[in-house]
């Protein structure tokens, strides 16, 4: 039996992540679909949650990294009256509560106490480390530490829709939020608990617009051949479009891959700059100080 053969292939996947399924193993699966030789994903979903995966196949990944930082987009359904041990529905059902007889201005007076700049507290159920150990690894094993809070920002919160015991929400943030923490932060100011029973990543910026790709969409293109498959990809420079780019002659770019320092007058600092070859061909990133180019990472195709 031949081992499979896989390749350097450079670009951009956006994998509707499905539910029950690791980031890794949905990486995984794309990876070998793809026959890609280095894969990476920019931020994980837990396996009770859908949605948007970036993966950077080859060089992508060196701009992976940049996408950490990205906004992100929910949409998640709270039920009410009860906590979780995890905080979503994989976990144990504790604490309940009546609910009381909420109004819609009930809860959005307790909603707009969340928007903007807040603090959160994480999860023992996360993959943060203590002492090197996941804090989710001693939360199984009943360990319960300290956690410091955290500064994030949820930039818009609003009601999608409401049912006598659940609350479907849509959620933009910024990175490092946690939609558990908040729908049972939100669960306590209505006074009743919550728990996530459904959370799905709609987006993550800069691919808002941009359609995503199940597996099994995914399998079907790849039986009408590689070429068909690979079209779905985005190029390596898509993941930055407000960073600013800049066209350098045959000569520059040949002192750039030499990883040269030169002045460039007429240019504006940029402590990001996208870089391209006299082909138009997206070759790193650098660094603009006092019209000097520096350069901060070169891809190799």
């Amino acid at each position: 039996m031949s081992r499979r053969t896989f390749r350097k292939l450079n670009g951009i996947l956006l994998l509707d992540k499905a539910l029950g399924v690791s980031s890794n193993k949905a990486l995984q699966d794309a990876r070998f679909l793809f026959q890609a030789e280095k894969a990476g994903h920019t931020g994980s979903l837990d396996p009770l949650a859908s949605g948007m995966l970036p993966v950077c196949f080859g060089e992508a990944t060196k701009v992976s990294g940049l996408l950490l930082d990205s906004d992100k987009r929910y949409v998640t359904t709270a039920t009410l009256g009860y906590v979780s041990t995890t905080g979503d529905a994989e976990g144990e059902k504790i604490n309940p509560r009546p609910i009381p007889d909420l109004s819609d201005t009930d809860i959005e007076a307790a909603l707009q106490a969340f928007r903007g700049a807040i603090s959160q507290i994480p999860p023992m159920y996360s993959a943060l480390k203590k002492d090197g150990q996941p804090l989710y690894k001693l939360a199984r094993q009943g360990v319960e530490v300290e956690r410091a809070a955290r500064a994030v920002t949820i930039h818009s919160l609003q009601v999608l829709e409401r049912t006598a015991t659940t609350i479907t929400l849509d959620v933009v943030c910024s990175k490092g939020t946690y939609i558990r923490t908040l729908v049972e932060d939100i669960g306590e100011a209505l006074g009743c608990g919550a728990y996530v029973s459904m959370l799905r990543r709609e987006s993550v910026e800069p691919f808002s617009a941009l359609r995503m790709f199940t597996l099994e969409e995914l399998r079907s293109l790849a039986e009408q051949g590689q070429e068909t498959l690979d079209a779905v990809l985005l190029p390596l420079d898509a993941a930055l479009p407000h960073v600013p780019e800049l066209h350098l002659t045959p000569e520059q770019t040949a002192r750039i891959r030499q990883g040269q320092r030169f002045c460039l007058p007429g240019n504006d600092d940029a402590e990001l700059i996208k870089l391209y070859d006299e082909q138009g061909g997206f070759i790193g990133l650098g660094c603009l100080q006092g019209t000097c180019l520096s350069v901060r990472r070169l891809l190799s195709y």
